[in-house]
């Protein structure tokens, strides 16, 4: 695996441990990017001797060493899967801040970002001698700029959310009429806090990313200095995703895919569709891992299509019931219209799982030659590739054994540690 330093060389003589502050406004450990990276990264950071703190909103991280500290920085919580878009009762308002997040949702927008960088801002402003960087896992709040006055501090942006929101404008839009705009309008609103992250990315320095696909779109749409932004892939834990077996003991006919149900982005209505035209021919089934909204858009279309029988969502499963179950498919599949890197990608390869993605952003040089890649949202192609692989155990062997090598040799997480301690290192210097 490559060390990070893409441009240019980023070491800094080994010192002394260093004191991490490491910031996330939400933390999911399972189905969101942002709690995977804090939680293996943070592990990796401490396994080398380092101290690490979090910061984090809800949902909390999970995480894997009893030395880290979870210092919570809670929200009023108004996404809470159980109860979303939520009325707090009037004791439930701290401060101002908590003031202007419920009206920013009130009024149509993603609050977190802006709120949570004002709370920890005020946080570090306090812990000032207890670290030495501070790493912020993407949260580009205004509150981030005033956080290199009193620490040195690095970035990580594993991709511009301006790629999702043109997704979801360009989603909206197919809809057309009256719909159509009212979704358009409320999309515009949900995503104003783009504008934020791409002023804050611009100003605020040493800036990781997860490859160069990224780093493009970065420089691109958040209009940063290409010299300020560094390539670090991701790594995996093989602890958890690797084969389980002999490949003839997977289950015939499984397709596993990892991904947010009811984001237009990450393509499911458009494996459902590819579903749907194999399971007319051949004997199929899909499990995606993720939790579909009660009634939203992905419900509607699973029974549209009358696949009930032929499709099972799961969630809240542990570690390890989501290693066998990536390791027990018979095919994988990334359909994303849109990926900064994709860790389910890798995870998949590492599990030697045989992966069908789409040839979307990162995916292509995540993946290399070790998957079968399509067209984003092409659900002809789709089930074409997954026809294939379903009727040729030699090819599906291929395509695992390619997956599992390439992982092996590109991604741990114990090397992005290493490498994110030299860009810990070099904002210290350049601070100094």
């Amino acid at each position: 695996m490559t060390n990070g330093r893409d441009d240019e060389e980023v070491g800094v003589s080994a010192e002394r441990p260093l004191r991490i502050a490491l910031l996330s406004y939400r933390s999911k450990p399972h189905c969101g990017g942002q709690g995977v990276y804090l939680r293996h990264l943070s592990r990796e950071l401490v396994d080398l001797g380092h101290t690490v703190e979090i910061f984090s909103g809800q949902p909390y991280p999970v995480l894997d060493r009893d030395s880290i500290t979870l210092t919570k920085v809670p929200s009023l919580d108004l996404y809470n899967d159980d109860d979303p878009f939520r009325t707090p009762s009037l004791r439930e308002f701290r401060d101002w801040i908590d003031v202007l997040e419920f009206a920013h949702m009130r009024t149509g927008g993603f609050p977190e970002p802006l709120t949570f960088s004002l709370r920890v801002l005020r946080a570090l402003k306090k812990r000032r001698p207890d670290f030495d960087v501070v790493h912020d896992n993407q949260v580009l709040g205004l509150g981030n700029l005033g956080i290199p006055k009193i620490l040195p501090m690095v970035t990580s942006i594993h991709h511009p959310i301006s790629q999702d929101r043109k997704i979801e404008l360009d989603a909206a839009r197919r809809v057309g009429g009256r719909e159509g705009l009212k979704q358009s309008f409320g999309k515009r609103r949900w995503y104003g806090f783009v504008k934020m992250q791409a002023f804050v990315s611009a100003r605020i320095g040493r800036v990781l990313t997860v490859s160069s696909s990224s780093k493009r779109d970065i420089a691109h749409d958040f209009k940063t200095d290409p010299a300020d932004i560094h390539v670090l892939p991701l790594g995996v834990d093989t602890s958890i995703f690797h084969p389980r077996g002999p490949r003839d003991e997977r289950v015939p006919g499984r397709i596993v895919a990892m991904a947010s149900a009811d984001s237009p982005l990450k393509g499911v209505d458009v494996l459902l569709r590819a579903v749907a035209k194999l399971a007319t021919e051949r004997d199929v089934n899909l499990i995606v891992v993720s939790k579909p909204r009660k009634d939203g858009p992905t419900e509607r279309l699973v029974k549209e299509l009358a696949l009930g029988d032929r499709v099972r969502f799961v969630s809240g499963i542990s570690d390890e019931e989501l290693g066998d179950l990536l390791a027990s498919a018979e095919i994988a599949v990334v359909p994303s219209r849109y990926e900064g890197f994709s860790l389910p990608a890798v995870e998949h390869m590492a599990s030697g799982t045989p992966l069908v993605a789409s040839a979307a952003g990162a995916l292509p040089e995540v993946v290399g030659d070790a998957a079968v890649l399509v067209q984003p949202g092409d659900a002809e192609e789709l089930a074409a590739a997954i026809r294939r692989l379903h009727d040729s155990p030699a090819e599906r062997a291929r395509v695992g054994d390619a997956g599992y090598r390439r992982v092996q040799e590109r991604y741990t997480w114990s090397a992005v540690a290493q490498a994110t301690v030299e860009h810990y290192r070099a904002a210290i210097a350049s601070a100094r």
